[in-house]
């Protein structure tokens, strides 16, 4: 789920990006959500070719009625998905509140990262698995229980663990919140792969908005939804008549609840559905799986292709230009008191716009040189960078007594807008361009490198960018004589003595500028040796008979 790119995110499977905002998620890009699959038709014609044939050999027209129940099942299956990360989205705006240092921000973001590996151990989920049981029901089931204890066993210790008197304790916290995202991303690798035989083959397509309504809505209530019924002005605002301290939920009650549903679910989905035999997509399926090794070295060959490595490195240094927008910037926003549940419900308004950019974009990337198009947008998201700094160093000469005004949102509103246009002009190039060089005999697992390094590229970039705030920010203390406040326990001393530390220079500042000088030089140097590459022949992006 970049986070911005999301993120980012499938098992082999083009996704497409529901893209979020630095300034609405206050955290990477991301983390975000991902992308959607967008099965290549070669792969899905393999696999459910004969799924639409009666016993007789005569092909049985069907429309989606006559499956409903599996189109319906997935998509809760995809919703249930987006629950976690959402959650894991809005952690990062909670320890803000509570006065997190950028270091813990910068620590718990690797809770995102499952997304961005689970390539690494998607070869073992494809190919070990209980036959009797089935094949995506062996991961699906254990995973989901999984999924559902650990969410229960949060609920009761995660107010303990944002809440104890040295501040939050950011090591657990970060160790529960990476085995839900560990467990998540396991659960779509799983769900990815069901969702091809579930359905037959005339509807497969259902798959792909399955997966992009249904992970976004989960998202959405984990996120958006939770921030806004756990936040008391909030609830006071809009849904109570006597005001109270406290929001209708916390995030102790949303786990639980969740964990609940989780086990109930899953219990249903594991007595009721099965995986063959009653599956109109599964009759007369013959799948072939290469073996867990084949597929390992596959991946390597194709990687050790001078092209493809190129491509990589390229794809892993991008969006280093991009790393303090997109991870600092809404983060610091909430410092400065804009509330984290207004940052969420911005992102509502906008999601036409992220449903139509694609679309428009799309027509521009389709020719041969996909990637002019990201040559093109990447200065100006360069630029957002700047503009993003501009707005944080604006809004604490804004704030009212009552808050903010309303131009101040609409800024906001107006400025993610602009940036989105540059983020999906990239991001739709850069899919186009995966699509275009994909070798169409291993067309799932090319795919899913691509993808899996685009993903990567955008996560270690926010993780270094939220760590060296701190490092970057110059503090002095004022009130009092021949103090400092370079480390914590000098802070200390500082207010001991009667001062009080003051920001002297933020490095976030510091770190826009850094990264914007970064991003046009990557762009200057690098981005036209990316631009070359479309200049490559077919045969030098085709994976040899040895591989």
């Amino acid at each position: 789920m970049e986070r911005s790119d999301l993120l980012s995110h499938r098992n082999g499977r083009q996704r497409k990006a529901t893209g979020t905002s630095p300034l609405l998620d206050g955290m990477r890009g991301t983390h975000k959500r991902e992308m959607n699959i967008a099965v290549p038709e070669e792969e899905a014609e393999a696999l459910i070719g004969d799924s639409d044939s009666d016993n007789h050999g005569h092909r049985v027209e069907r429309g989606i009625r006559g499956e409903l129940g599996s189109v319906s099942l997935l998509l809760f299956l995809y919703v249930l998905q987006g629950i976690p990360l959402g959650l894991a989205g809005s952690v990062p705006l909670i320890l803000q509140t509570k006065k997190a240092s950028y270091s813990d921000q910068a620590f718990f973001s690797f809770v995102f990262w499952p997304f961005s590996l689970k390539l690494l151990w998607a070869p073992l989920v494809d190919s070990l698995y209980f036959s009797r049981f089935g094949r995506r029901k062996s991961w699906l089931v254990p995973t989901q229980y999984l999924l559902g204890f650990f969410m229960i066993y949060l609920s009761g210790t995660v107010n303990l663990l944002l809440q104890s008197e040295g501040g939050p304790q950011i090591v657990p916290l970060t160790g529960v919140f990476f085995m839900l995202a560990f467990l998540a991303a396991t659960q779509d690798i799983a769900v990815d792969g069901w969702a091809l035989t579930m359905l037959s083959r005339e509807n497969v397509g259902y798959a792909s908005t399955c997966n992009s309504v249904g992970q976004t809505a989960g998202y959405f209530m984990g996120n958006v939804l939770f921030l806004a019924l756990e936040s008391a002005d909030f609830c006071n605002k809009y849904l109570r008549e006597e005001p109270r301290d406290t929001g209708i939920v916390t995030l102790s009650d949303f786990l639980f609840f969740w964990g609940v549903i989780f086990l109930v679910s899953t219990t249903l989905v594991a007595i009721m559905k099965k995986e063959s035999g009653e599956g109109r997509g599964d009759r007369g399926v013959q799948v072939e799986t290469q073996g867990v090794m084949e597929t390992y070295k596959l991946l390597f060959s194709i990687i050790k292709l001078p092209t493809v490595f190129t491509f990589c490195v390229l794809l892993l240094t991008a969006k280093i230009g991009f790393s303090a927008a997109d991870a600092v910037t809404g983060l610091k926003l909430v410092e400065a008191g804009v509330p984290k549940e207004t940052l969420a419900l911005l992102a509502v308004p906008l999601v036409p716009l992220q449903i139509l950019l694609p679309l428009v974009i799309s027509k521009y990337t389709a020719g041969p040189r996909p990637l002019d198009v990201f040559h093109k947008a990447f200065p100006f998201r360069l630029l957002m960078g700047l503009e993003y700094a501009l707005l944080v160093w604006w809004t604490p000469s804004v704030r009212q007594e009552g808050g903010f005004p309303l131009y101040y949102y609409v800024t906001i509103l107006l400025s993610y807008s602009v940036h989105q246009v540059a983020l999906y002009s990239m991001y739709v190039a850069c899919m186009a361009f995966h699509a275009k060089v994909s070798d169409p005999l291993i067309g799932g697992t090319y795919m899913t490198l691509l993808n899996t390094v685009t993903n990567l590229g955008g996560n270690w970039p926010s993780t270094v960018a939220l760590w060296v705030v701190d490092p970057l920010t110059l503090k002095g203390c004022q009130g009092a004589v021949e103090q400092n406040c370079s480390s914590a326990a000098a802070a200390e001393l500082c207010v001991d003595a009667g001062g009080a530390c003051v920001t002297t220079l933020d490095g976030y500042y510091v770190e826009s500028v850094v990264c914007v000088v970064i991003g046009l030089l990557w762009w200057l140097w690098l981005g036209k040796r990316m631009k070359q590459l479309q200049e490559r022949s077919p045969d030098a992006w085709k994976c040899r008979a040895n591989c």
